[in-house]
């Protein structure tokens, strides 16, 4: 590796002062998107001197990025107990086969003092990880939903395709639309006599409905801390994307992405709350709370109502009884699923035995 090689641990302080002065988004390419780093900054979880992440330099290039987030272990107090998630791990194709990858990982271990989770990992670092003092506490399934071709998936899988773009482009809106129309005589008027009411931030209302349902979260959920991820301003939706002049590691800005967050209300009464991202053809469920088993086909409605008029080619989640649902009652191209396994470092201290994660723990985008 080159001797200009610096190792820099980005706390928050830092990444502050970053934002003041545009440091990262000038040009090349960014560990995460300004809007991002502006949200980061503003959560009163995360002290000032802790990190969230760390950067590698070969002179001004960035070689190599981490991505950690600091949070809170729900112990059943009202401090919650401080661990970092380790949310992505970069490094440039110039050093792939260096050791550079492992001693930043070992950095940030070491930022961490040890206090570290992973929701999930690539298939391609399954055997570093089986190396290290790592351990299995959750595994799920992710559900990837698809109601149409979704063409542009297509074309990243088999790149040979892209010289007809425009025929598969043509044939996934008819599949698309299709599916749609569908789905929409199958709804019919289930939720006619249901009201939503769209929120950027919660009332003291909304938060009496979500509170009982995450106490047993993985990550403690207080009134402020779900006010920040609910926060539309960690996106930033981009009309001229192509005019950008970087790029960033972390998904946060498109030339469509938004978040959507709702109560459902029957009677004047809350029977459920739903918050999903729009990100260009993808619809990505974060939170979907039912008030108990006898609105829950009813609030599926509502979600397969937003995501068809959302027009969106495929629905992300780890909520296998939710995709369990859809696929008995509604109609979906096919569903792909794989396994995700959540990890704590051997030193992380996590006082629940039966451990979760929820699409609402560690869910950063």
């Amino acid at each position: 590796m080159s001797e200009e090689l610096e190792i820099v641990g980005l706390t928050k302080k830092m990444l502050r002062d970053f934002v003041i002065n545009n440091t990262l988004w000038k040009t090349d390419l960014a560990p995460m998107p300004r809007s991002k780093a502006t949200w980061l900054i503003s959560n009163e979880r995360i002290s000032e001197d802790d990190y969230c992440g760390v950067l590698a330099y070969e002179g001004k290039k960035m070689v190599s990025f981490i991505y950690m987030f600091p949070d809170l272990i729900n112990n059943k107090t009202k401090e919650g107990k401080k661990a970092y998630w380790m949310i992505d791990w970069w490094v440039i194709d110039k050093y792939k086969d260096s050791i550079l990858g492992t001693y930043i990982y070992n950095q940030a271990v070491k930022f961490a003092e040890k206090q570290v989770l992973i929701k999930g990992y690539t298939e391609n670092v399954q055997e570093f990880y089986d190396k290290q003092p790592f351990t299995v506490i959750a595994s799920r399934l992710r559900h990837t939903l698809f109601f149409s071709l979704d063409s542009s998936m297509l074309i990243g899988k088999f790149r040979f395709l892209k010289s007809v773009k425009f025929i598969i482009d043509g044939i996934d809106s008819i599949v698309g639309k299709t599916i749609r129309f569908i789905n929409k005589k199958k709804l019919a008027n289930r939720t006619k006599q249901l009201k939503y009411d769209f929120i950027n931030q919660l009332d003291s209302d909304t938060w009496s409905f979500i509170e009982p349902r995450c106490k047993n979260d993985l990550i403690l959920k207080t009134f402020n801390y779900v006010n920040w991820q609910l926060d539309n301003n960690q996106y930033l939706q981009l009309p001229i994307s192509k005019k950008t002049p970087y790029k960033n590691l972390q998904t946060g800005i498109s030339d469509n992405i938004h978040i959507h967050n709702l109560k459902i209300i029957s009677d004047d009464k809350i029977i459920g709350f739903l918050s999903y991202v729009i990100n260009y053809n993808e619809f990505n469920v974060k939170y979907f709370l039912v008030e108990n088993e006898k609105y829950y086909d009813l609030c599926v409605d509502v979600l397969m109502e937003n995501l068809i008029k959302s027009k969106r080619n495929f629905m992300f989640t780890d909520d296998t009884k939710l995709s369990d649902n859809i696929k008995k009652r509604y109609f979906s191209l096919f569903i792909h699923k794989v396994l995700k396994k959540g990890l704590a470092h051997n030193d992380t201290k996590i006082d629940n035995d039966s451990v979760t994660m929820l699409n609402r723990d560690g869910h950063f985008y």
